[in-house]
This record gives C-alpha cells, sequence and structure tokens, in this order.
C-alpha cells in the first residue's frame, strides 16, 4: 500500500471563512420567512464573512490571494475548452473556472447582504427594486451553489480527488506531471 503525499493548500482561515460562509447562507435562506432577527443576524456574518474573505486575498496564504488564481478571460475560455475535450490540467489551488465562480459567488453574496442591509434602512425601507433585487440574486445564488457543487463533483471526479475533504483538512495531493501549482 502506497501512501501519497499531500500538500498543505487551504489555511485554516480559508477553511473557516467557507463553512462558516456556507452555514450563514443556509441559515439565512432557511430563516427568511419569519425569523428576522436570525436571517438579519446571519446576513450581516456573511456581508462580514466576505470583507474577511476580500482581505485575505489581497493579503492572505498563497492559495488565498486573488493574484494567485484570478485568470484572464482568454484563459478561462482555454480552460473550458479543455473541460470540454476532457484534458483539462488540475489545479492545486482553483481552476480558472473554480475562480470565476469564487468571484461571482463573493459579488452575488455581497450584492445580497447590501439589498438586505437597505431593507432595513429608513430610506429603502419597502423599495421594490431593492425587494426584487434581493430576491432574485438570493435565487441565483442558489443557481450557483448548485453549479459550484457540481464543478467540484466535476473536477474531483476527473482528478481523482476528495475536494470536500480538501477543504476540511487543507490538504490535497501533492502536484505531479503536468498539474499547476
Amino acid at each position: 500500500m502506497t501512501v501519497q503525499k499531500t500538500v498543505k493548500v487551504w489555511s485554516p482561515a480559508i477553511r473557516v471563512f467557507h463553512w462558516s460562509l456556507a452555514t450563514c447562507i443556509a441559515v439565512a435562506w432557511l430563516t427568511s420567512e419569519g425569523l428576522r432577527n436570525l436571517h438579519e443576524f446571519f446576513g450581516y456574518a456573511a456581508a462580514c464573512l466576505i470583507a474577511f474573505r476580500l482581505a485575505l486575498g489581497l493579503a492572505g496564504g498563497r492559495y488565498a490571494r486573488f493574484a494567485q488564481f484570478v485568470r484572464s478571460p482568454g484563459h478561462v475560455l482555454a480552460y473550458l475548452r479543455d473541460v470540454r475535450q476532457h484534458r483539462e490540467a488540475r489545479y492545486l489551488g482553483h481552476n480558472p473556472l473554480g475562480a470565476v465562480m469564487v468571484m461571482f459567488l463573493l459579488a452575488l453574496i455581497g450584492a445580497i447582504a447590501l439589498t438586505g442591509w437597505m431593507q432595513t434602512t429608513d430610506a429603502f425601507w419597502g423599495v421594490e427594486w431593492v425587494e426584487e433585487t434581493h430576491e432574485a440574486a438570493v435565487n441565483m445564488l442558489l443557481v450557483a451553489v448548485v453549479l459550484h457543487l457540481l464543478g467540484v463533483i466535476h473536477a474531483g471526479h476527473r482528478h481523482g480527488e476528495n475536494l470536500v475533504r480538501a477543504m476540511i483538512t487543507g490538504r490535497k495531493r501533492a502536484p505531479a506531471g503536468s498539474d499547476k501549482a
């Protein structure tokens, strides 16, 4: 029996952020009809987590930094072509499509938090476009979460690794061959 070498990829800060944000989103969604105080608390907590992640993206560890994983549109399209042809490279951190999803989720959750907060202010309380924007963004988030999960399943299957476990332990299989660090 051979033991595969692993390397640390996801820091404790990223892992706590990830699972805390997932929890905040789930609880806020589940409490949206009736438990207003709890809904707002978890919405504000999600907003704080987004601010924390933005800070990590600018000054965090190697794989948390946006500069490490945000790619040009051309690079993302080339990776998408490779995915369709079943020849995509394995990335130690976020792959280009995963990076697009990370940035989309951060922006979307930020927009949800902003429009949620706006609804608590005198200036925007009861304003229809704010409520509709909040609800539309939540619906987009639900679709994005499903796409995120499908992407995790696909990438894990294609590269033979358990990405959920990696987000729990912080470790992934060491790079080999054509893997991208």
